[in-house]
This record gives structure tokens, C-alpha cells and sequence, in this order.
């Protein structure tokens, strides 16, 4: 199958590519390799693999026509990212999402990276047909995208819980991955708004699910997933407990509110019934993460995130 990934050198996008070429797919990846290309050069010799240096605001028709489905991860992902850069953010995850989905014919599918940041700040179990109540521009954003590629009947969207995990492109912001790297550099956590809950999914976890939809496409197609597991639903200071059991860092507990508010339970249960299992768990992570920050402290990339 001929696949194309947007943002195919970014932190999930890289993992993806690799293991759908394992799988004998061929795979176009294509990134404005704002990060540069160290991601992707061990795939590079792998004979069906294509690289297409082109940002996403300026997708032709001619670079979708040859495939046959198109994982859309491009964009500008994070909440402080976003909300440094507003009119990116509209222009990368919304505009050029609806450009996507006007180009793209009835007969290819899309497989969008949607999240599950947009549940906000209710504190209830949120499932697929849960209201969004996004509390940032990156959520705002995400939603909007989602909506216009969902007006698509071929397309399928997957909400992914907070990701965490090892990558060849890292990524330091996201909770787990900075809580560890925080643990090792700092040999403490800060922590604020201790008790609000997120839900996490190790980043193997996550392309196993991109992988899930690609082989039930026809059953999916026009639908939404939450992509996750049930025990991976903790709040910020179970997950800094697992991270000091593992390292002996410091926890402590800041009374300034956090900025982000996110505060919410997801339930998984569409997508489990259809046979989908996450296999890491938050210590699996966080080992791997710890071995990884013993030699590894990209302080320079951690600053521009």
C-alpha cells in the first residue's frame, strides 16, 4: 500500500514511518524538516521509502495523488507552542487541514492525529461522544481540524491520550517526558495543580493504533477513537510518585495554579472492543526514558520547543 504521513519526521511520525516500511508499505514522508533530518536518516537506504521536503501549508494535489491513505500528523502541537505563535497555529493545524481535505480525493483515506486535550478542564470520564470543552489554542485548533476532515466520509480520527515515550525525533514537552528529564537534570519535580488528571499512551502504544486503523480502515471509516488504555488514566502526582520511586528526585508541591487546566478521565472502550490493546505501561516508559536522559540532555531543543 502506498501510504504518505504528513509531519512524518516529527516525533510520532518517524516511529510510524519505520514501522509501516517494516510492514512492506511503501511511505512518502513529508516535513519542512524545521528539526532538521537526524530522525529519519536511518531510514534513508530503505528502498520504499520517498522523502518530500514541503510544508504543509503548501500541499499540492500532485504530492497526494499517488497514494493511498494519509496519515495526517502535521501541525503545530503543544499548548505553549500554539500559544506563542497564534496565526501559525490556525494557518499549520486548521487552514492547512482544510486544504488537506479539499485535495485529497473521496477514494483516499485520511487517518488524522486528533488528541484528547480538547476534553478540558470537566473532570469527568470523557468517551467519544463526550461535549469538548477545549481550554487552549492548540485544542481550539485541533477540534476545528478535526471537524472539517470529519466531514469527509473517508476519513477516521484518533484522539490520542498524552503521548510518552523514546523517539528519534524527541520531544521534552510532553508531561512524562518532562517530568523524567526534570527528575534527572533537576533531581526534582514541580508540580502544579497536583490532583488534575490526564490519560497517557507510550508512544509504541500509539503507533500500534495508527497501525490498528490502517488494517480496520473500512470498519472505522467515519468514525472517531480514543486511543489509549483505562490504566493509563492518572493524575500529575501519581505520575511524579512513579517517576521518584524510580529515581529518588524530589517532589514538590507548588501552590501557584497551572496554566494548562486540562483536568479529565477518558474511557476507550469503542476502540478495545474492536481488539485494540495498549502493552506498555507508565514504568516501561519511564525506564527507558531514564537511559535515555543519562547520556541525552538536548537543553538547546528543549528551550525552542
Amino acid at each position: 500500500m502506498k501510504v504518505l504521513i504528513t509531519g512524518g519526521a516529527g516525533y510520532k511520525g518517524a516511529v510510524l514511518a519505520g514501522r509501516l516500511l517494516n510492514e512492506g508499505h511503501h511511505v512518502s514522508i513529508l516535513d519542512n524538516f524545521v528539526y532538521g533530518f537526524d530522525s529519519i536518516l536511518h531510514l534513508v537506504n530503505h528502498q520504499n521509502l520517498e522523502i518530500i521536503r514541503q510544508d504543509i501549508r503548501g500541499l499540492t494535489s500532485e504530492t497526494l495523488r499517488s497514494c493511498d491513505v494519509i496519515y495526517h500528523l502535521a501541525g503545530l502541537s503543544g499548548y505553549p507552542a500554539c500559544e506563542a505563535n497564534p496565526h501559525s497555529a490556525q494557518l499549520i493545524n486548521v487552514e492547512a487541514s482544510r486544504r488537506l481535505a479539499e485535495l485529497a480525493s473521496p477514494d483516499q483515506q485520511v487517518i488524522y492525529a486528533s488528541t484528547t486535550s480538547f476534553y478540558g478542564s470537566s473532570g469527568m470520564v470523557c468517551d467519544e461522544d463526550t461535549p469538548v470543552q477545549p481550554v487552549s489554542l492548540y485544542g481550539m485548533t485541533k477540534y476545528e481540524a478535526e471537524q472539517i476532515l470529519m466531514q469527509r466520509s473517508n476519513t477516521i480520527s484518533l484522539r490520542f491520550a498524552t503521548i510518552f515515550g523514546v523517539s528519534p525525533r524527541m520531544r521534552i514537552d510532553l508531561l512524562v517526558n518532562d517530568f523524567t528529564f526534570r527528575a534527572v537534570n533537576d533531581r526534582c519535580i514541580v508540580l502544579f495543580d497536583s490532583e488534575a488528571r490526564r490519560t497517557f499512551v507510550h508512544l509504541q502504544d500509539a503507533i500500534a493504533g495508527y497501525v490498528f486503523a490502517l488494517s480496520r480502515r473500512a470498519e472505522m471509516k467515519g468514525q472517531i477513537y480514543n486511543v489509549g488504555g483505562q490504566s493509563l488514566n492518572y493524575s500529575k502526582r501519581e505520575i511524579a510518585e512513579h517517576i521518584s520511586d524510580a529515581t529518588g528526585c524530589t517532589i514538590i508541591n507548588s501552590t501557584i495554579d497551572d496554566r494548562d487546566p486540562r483536568h479529565f478521565l477518558v474511557a476507550f472502550e469503542k476502540l478495545t472492543k474492536l481488539g485494540y490493546q495498549t502493552t506498555y505501561t507508565l514504568d516501561d516508559g519511564i525506564r527507558e526514558l531514564l537511559k535515555l536522559y543519562r547520556f541525552y540532555n538536548p537543553i538547546s531543543t528543549y528551550a525552542t520547543i
